[in-house]
């Protein structure tokens, strides 16, 4: 009995450990109350580094349990590890935020755990079931995360935005899955895809419409993101790198999950539609940005247009396009969580200020700090040779490969214009006058905003261990 369960449980060892650690950790919490502060931070930490380690050490070989309905394979491994590292990130800038601040919930830590383990059950979802129940665990963690500063009333605002209008994604998701259930007669993804073989008629796509409704509201792709920019700019900005980096890759590799496996057989149907919502959210993030001077809310339509970028190498639908997508989203989490680092980093001694122009005189009051925010910059405008660079060369070599050129040359248009508020903030730093002048940075803000610098200079040198990663996952899908 015991030898017969153990393949499953070493199946699901990651997420046993985040579970575990989040029951532990909700005890503790309970009984010692604020007392439990720093115990509870940094097990929590500790545990998320401990189920990364976890799933690099699963076998290669690809795995499922409890009736097919959860995969691991190379894919799954892949994007687990980049979730669980840009958590880990971002709540230690969480960590270093809550140092500053009277108010301490011990809850935010428990509640990214969660999160991160209703990501992990995205990831490794093989049916609609288990697809939901990944989702709706992560997304009920961040409704609470988005108003976890509960004397905070753009928080408050922003975490009942969110609920209100991920449950109305959930509900276009749930009824998408119901017509998809209906039409093919089965919740796996194997059966969809050999009743999609038999051809899909109008009700089977329809259902796939309304799915890809709900998944794009959680990548924040348009026209389902309007909630992202005051969610982005009212919630604490280390959860506001959490949404941005970890959330947003669970959901992408979720979303290529589903069309690659499930519907793959069917990619000039559905490559219509992520055509269109790639194109849009390279627009209006490209667009709507520039006029944006709270550099939160620029950020959140940055996030938009990564959406699109990475959406280009997804409408391929072949193994290339999923290789750039996978590239695309560990360097997009590196980037990210640099620059919310960088934001968490802007504090005065009256208290944090998110304004770009706050950032006047950065250069020269802080060099360091500021060379590390130009390049991270560069980076997401994909100035050469850093790793944006790459990021879109790969996606958009997947999409000219595969007869795309059109999007290709939009996306690289719109990348053009969204370099202008990139790069207007690296003209601020060091080219106007001000008083620019941050309290100290942390060890902790040091150690994230070092590492994440590194990552996006070193790639273009040394990218094989990302790249062949990828081209491994990618494969493990087809």
């Amino acid at each position: 009995m015991m030898a017969t369960a153990l393949p499953s449980i070493l199946t699901i060892l990651p997420e046993l450990v985040l579970a575990t650690g989040a029951l532990f950790l909700i005890l503790t919490g309970a009984f010692q109350g604020t007392r439990s502060i720093n115990l509870v931070n940094g097990a929590a930490f500790a545990i998320l580094v401990v189920a990364a380690i976890a799933t690099v050490f699963q076998t290669s070989e690809t795995q499922t349990a409890f009736n097919g309905s959860f995969v691991v394979d190379d894919f799954a491994r892949f994007m687990k590890v980049v979730t669980l590292l840009g958590a880990a990130a971002t709540l230690a800038l969480a960590i270093d935020e809550m140092s500053r601040q009277l108010q301490k919930p011990f809850e935010l830590a428990i509640l990214v755990l969660l999160s991160s383990l209703g990501m992990l059950l995205m990831i490794s979802a093989n049916d609609l079931i288990a697809l939901y129940l990944g989702l709706e665990l992560s997304s009920l963690a961040l409704y609470v995360l988005a108003a976890i500063d509960r004397h905070n009333a753009k928080a408050s605002e922003a975490g009942l935005k969110y609920f209100v209008l991920g449950a109305l994604s959930s509900g276009m998701l749930l009824y998408g899955a119901s017509l998809i259930y209906g039409f093919t007669g089965t919740v796996s993804f194997a059966g969809i895809a050999a009743a999609v073989k038999g051809g899909s008629g109008p009700g089977l796509m329809f259902g796939l419409v309304f799915l890809l409704a709900g998944l794009a509201f959680k990548i924040s792709a348009v026209p389902f993101h309007m909630w992202t920019p005051d969610v982005y700019e009212g919630a604490p900005t280390p959860v506001t790198a959490y949404f941005a980096a970890t959330n947003k890759i669970a959901a992408m590799a979720l979303t290529t999950r589903v069309l690659i496996q499930a519907f793959g057989t069917d990619a000039a149907e559905w490559r219509q539609i992520l055509v269109f919502i790639s194109i849009a959210s390279m627009g209006l993030g490209a667009f709507a940005a520039i006029g944006q001077r709270n550099i939160k809310r620029l950020m959140a339509y940055s996030s938009i247009s990564h959406v699109g970028y990475a959406l280009v190498g997804l409408s391929a639908g072949t193994q290339d396009g999923v290789n750039g997508v996978l590239v695309y989203m560990a360097i997009y989490m590196a980037m990210t969580v640099g620059t919310f680092g960088c934001i968490v980093a802007m504090r005065t001694k009256d208290g944090s200020v998110e304004t770009i122009d706050d950032l006047s005189g950065l250069a020269r009051s802080q060099p360091a700090f500021a060379f590390v925010l130009m390049v991270l910059m560069f980076s997401l405008a994909g100035v050469p040779p850093l790793a944006g660079f790459w990021a879109k060369w790969y996606v958009f070599s997947a999409a000219v490969d595969a007869g795309l050129v059109p999007l290709a040359v939009i996306g690289f248009l719109t990348s053009v214009v969204g370099a202008y508020y990139y790069l207007r903030i690296v003209r601020v730093m060091y080219f106007d006058d001000g008083p620019a002048r941050f309290v100290p940075l942390s060890g902790v803000l040091r150690a994230v905003l070092a590492v994440c610098g590194i990552v996006v200079i070193l790639f273009g040198l040394l990218p094989s261990p990302i790249v062949m990663a990828a081209g491994a996952a990618a494969k493990s899908l087809f």
